[in-house]
């Protein structure tokens, strides 16, 4: 039976898609019998302390100000709590993870397994902070893994010789759907907020620069068809798009919602008509599955892993930065009616319900600890 030790900056009570990806990796390997104990370095207000939670325990290290002290005390945590017979050291993206990683991975004699999630590659490959802490953790690593097959070359840029392997994200699409009641809330929204005759377009999520929002407003703009639709900006939005729709407040009707918990978020996919993820680069957005397993199609960039969930089989897309190429799929959706939107969600939800289950996403890091040696 695998023995994980399991380091991460993200992980619930957290916020995000993060941590809502490690809680989802976490719990099919616990139910598939792997006995996981997540060392969450967290930056709330929490105490140290271990703590039993089912399948595993809950070793809660906060970071505080002084991240050094941190990381050296989990380790005096791990030996006080006698947490020994580990068969591997996860280290779940992040800084101090992948810090920490080949160090208790060398402490406790256990092979180290490196996930690297979007940023932890795009932006760390090319960063004078992070880079020198990525190189050491992928040279460690007996194994690692990216939720983007476009990753592969980074990490090798980095660790020619490293073992990579590419396992994709999951819904539970038994469980992730559109009740008739968030439905209704949905098109009492729309009636109340959407003028007649346009389209929602949603944006949702922690929308930052690498999101490429900015483009997509530029794009939009350019293309001549704003006045088609509606955008409902949803979570994080950063202060030059919120100027940006400001000023154009009449040529492109819009609207905000705050950041919300992902069980908030299906009355917000069933108002909207398309989602958009036109993001420069990327890991493999939670947003593309969500939305594509509720059936609503996708405006999306090839950017990261979004060139393995997307094509124009179940939206409208374009290769990453290319703004004539995004301004065209803005026109092309602009221009599908209602028939083909719906078959383009239709094919969006069985791809996401045959493609990317949470037994395939288990089976996938089973397989990796297994050959993790």
């Amino acid at each position: 039976m695998h023995r994980v030790l399991w380091i991460t900056e993200h992980y619930p009570p957290s916020r995000g898609g993060m941590a809502q990806s490690c809680d989802r990796i976490v719990r099919g390997l616990r139910g598939a019998g792997a006995e996981v104990d997540v060392a969450h370095l967290t930056r709330g207000a929490r105490p140290w302390g271990v703590t039993r939670e089912h399948g595993g325990r809950l070793i809660s290290a906060p970071l505080g100000d002084d991240s050094e002290h941190a990381l050296r005390r989990l380790w005096t945590t791990i030996t006080a709590a006698d947490l020994t017979g580990y068969t591997h050291v996860v280290a779940f993206g992040g800084v101090y993870a992948t810090l920490a990683g080949p160090v208790l991975s060398a402490l406790l004699d256990a092979p180290l397994v490196t996930l690297l999630r979007g940023n932890d590659i795009d932006v760390g490959v090319f960063s004078m902070r992070r880079r020198g802490v990525l190189a050491d953790a992928l040279r460690a690593s007996s194994r690692v893994c990216v939720v983007a097959r476009s990753h592969a070359p980074l990490v090798t840029a980095l660790a020619p010789d490293a073992a990579v392997t590419f396992v994709a994200n999951s819904v539970d699409t038994g469980q992730w759907r559109v009740l008739p009641s968030e439905r209704e809330r949905g098109r009492a929204w729309r009636e109340e907020n959407v003028g007649a005759g346009r389209r929602t377009i949603g944006l949702i999520g922690q929308l930052k620069v690498k999101k490429g929002v900015g483009f997509f407003l530029d794009a939009l703009e350019a293309s001549r068809h704003a006045e088609a639709f509606h955008l409902l900006l949803v979570g994080e939005v950063e202060e030059p798009v919120t100027e940006w729709l400001a000023e154009r407040a009449d040529a492109v009707p819009h609207s905000f919602l705050p950041f919300l918990d992902r069980y908030d978020l299906p009355a917000v996919y069933a108002s909207c008509d398309l989602v958009a993820l036109p993001s420069f680069y990327d890991g493999m957005p939670n947003v593309a599955l969500e939305a594509a397993a509720l059936g609503v199609p996708l405006i999306a960039s090839d950017g990261g892993g979004l060139a393995d969930v997307a094509d124009d089989e179940i939206g409208f897309t374009f290769p990453a930065g290319d703004a004539h190429a995004c301004r065209a799929a803005i026109d092309r959706a602009a221009r599908a009616g209602d028939e083909e939107l719906a078959k383009l969600g239709a094919a969006g939800a069985e791809r996401i319900r045959r493609d990317f289950t949470p037994a395939a996403e288990t089976a996938g890091y089973l397989a990796v600890l297994d050959s993790a040696r």
